[in-house]
């Protein structure tokens, strides 16, 4: 999952948790609100009533004060207004039938739903009564008790809940969008960094940042350039030395080709020599058996020597450098069609001008079509092979290189083989600043190698 994602939807959990935790707070302050109001019921009333114990005290002074309690005047439309709604007063000692003297409860929130109104007082518990006296100098003056009314306070509770979440909801939407706005612009700068990390991948390892105005991603920023700085100069110091592994390589192969050409093959001529005479004194003296051996020797002795002039090929010079890349080419696979009739087809595609291609780039992509010819004719099974050299030119001036067979094979394997001869046109391909890949072709494999040219 993206990580502006995963932060949005961390946010999106944090702000559910805090509404959810909000509603809960509600749904307690709200219900416990009516505890609070009836606590303020019980304090006005029973003032209002002590104002009148004492004018009834001072008017009527012949009474005696036992007998001075609040006339039933006290249940007038002034003390209903200072009943809370959902609340019902009451004065003790009450005179005969009296009810409570209650506040407006008809239409006090809405109707909460059934369930709603059965888990809040059970997790919440139930409402006290509230007892306040009439006045504190004077117990005979009688008591006033608050009750509330459970029902309306649940619906006091569900309105508070509903008028609260409707504001948190509004709330907890515009704070996830405007936020997940802000951690999508502060994270951009993470895709171009990204880009850059692609970039270098496939080998643009100098790849510029722009400033970014957060510190970390700053630093980040700071780190990828470094880092691509130190794997450009690493690249060039392995392509540097194994340039020159292949310069020695080659000074090696050259050396190693004089010296099988002047002692190998004087050997192997002398010894050819040595059998024909053998051979021809056996005839003149009826000798068959003799003869017969070296009339063996001979042949064994040109099986060598064309095993060694193939070797002398592959070791010298290569001939791009004697006849250009596109001659060579032409006479490498004509070397090849010539050995034998029963070597499978070879098709020579040039496309492209190739003639003013030398130096390191014709010598890589002669070794690159030579050891995939090899390899292909050698250790497949192929009954046609196309070698495909096409100059790419414009921006990316480029050459590439594809031999395609149908002789099977495992690319997978092949690719993971650390053969001498596939070894060796990778670290030339690698030197040269190219590509090389193997992958299944129809009916076999296809090798293909890209060498950028120098402007």
């Amino acid at each position: 999952m993206r990580l502006v994602l995963q932060l949005v939807a961390r946010l999106l959990l944090i702000v559910v948790l805090c509404l959810g935790a909000a509603t809960v707070w509600a749904t307690f302050d709200a219900y416990r609100s009516v505890d609070r109001a009836t606590a303020a019921s019980a304090q006005r009333v029973a003032q209002a009533l002590q104002a009148l114990y004492w004018r009834e005290l001072l008017l009527r002074s012949s009474r005696a004060r036992e007998h001075l309690l609040p006339v039933p005047d006290w249940r007038t439309l002034e003390t209903v207004k200072l009943i809370s709604p959902g609340v019902c007063v009451e004065f003790q000692p009450a005179v005969a039938f009296e009810k409570p003297l209650c506040g407006q409860s008809e239409g006090l929130g809405k109707a909460p739903p059934r369930w709603f109104a059965a888990i809040v007082p059970t997790f919440l518990g139930s409402h006290a009564e509230v007892i306040r006296p009439v006045s504190p100098r004077a117990a005979s003056a009688g008591t006033v008790v608050a009750t509330p009314d459970g029902a309306a306070a649940v619906s006091l509770a569900w309105e508070y809940i509903l008028n609260v979440i409707d504001v948190a909801l509004l709330m907890a939407a515009a704070i996830a969008l405007l936020a997940s706005l802000a951690i999508a612009h502060a994270l951009a700068p993470a895709r171009t960094i990204v880009t850059a990390l692609q970039r270098m991948a496939r080998g643009q390892y100098r790849t510029k940042l722009p400033r970014f105005r957060s510190m970390e991603l700053a630093m980040i920023g700071s780190a990828v350039g470094a880092l691509g700085n130190r794997l450009e100069e690493a690249t060039e110091q392995r392509a540097a030395l194994t340039r020159r592994l292949i310069e020695i390589r080659d000074d090696e192969r050259r050396a190693l080709a004089r010296e099988l050409h002047d002692e190998f093959g004087q050997n192997l001529s002398a010894i050819l020599a040595f059998a024909n005479t053998i051979e021809t004194a056996s005839t003149k003296d009826n000798s068959t058996g003799i003869a017969q051996d070296a009339r063996m020797i001979s042949q064994a002795t040109h099986h060598l020597m064309a095993s060694l002039r193939d070797a002398l090929k592959r070791l010298r010079n290569p001939l791009p450098k004697e006849l250009g890349l596109e001659a060579s080419l032409v006479n490498l696979v004509d070397s090849w069609r010539s050995q034998s009739a029963a070597r499978p087809t070879i098709q020579l595609d040039l496309r492209g001008d190739l003639t003013d291609i030398s130096g390191p780039a014709a010598t890589t992509a002669y070794r690159v079509a030579q050891e995939c010819l090899t390899n292909a004719l050698r250790h497949g099974v192929a009954r046609e092979i196309s070698l495909r050299v096409e100059r790419r030119a414009g921006e990316d001036d480029a050459l590439l290189i594809r031999v395609e067979d149908d002789g099977g094979g495992d690319a997978a394997r092949v690719a993971q083989s650390a053969g001498f001869g596939l070894t060796g046109i990778r670290e030339r391909v690698t030197a040269a600043g190219g590509s090389l890949s193997i992958l299944p072709a129809r009916g076999g494999l296809s090798v293909a190698a890209t060498i950028p040219l120098a402007a």
